[in-house]
């Protein structure tokens, strides 16, 4: 069933949805970190469910793994050095000064 009342700002929209399918978005929403509404909201506002997180996604070949550490910058071209000297002795005054826990 559904049923729809319209404002000049706004729609509400209800829907009777089968136990089912509302346990099922219902812990999607959740694994979002969303509630159900804003969930159902975001379903609607992008015509599709939002895609699994990484996290939920793992690779399962070796081309899903290197495109993943490409995506998280873990591997691919280093970052530009400006002034590789300077940098460099940043860095080991940076090691040199460093507090270790006591």
């Amino acid at each position: 069933m559904l049923e729809f009342v319209q404002t000049r700002d706004a729609m509400t929209l209800s829907l009777q949805l089968p136990q089912h399918l509302e346990a099922e978005l219902s812990a999607e929403a959740a694994r979002h970190g969303l509630t159900l509404p804003d969930y159902a909201l975001q379903i609607l506002a992008t015509g599709s469910r939002p895609a699994k997180s990484e996290l939920e996604r793992k690779p399962r070949t070796g081309a899903e793994l290197v495109e993943y550490w490409q995506r998280e910058g873990l591997i691919g071209p280093a970052p530009a050095v400006n002034n590789a000297p300077e940098d460099a002795r940043a860095l080991r005054e940076k090691a040199q000064n460093r507090r270790w826990a006591e």
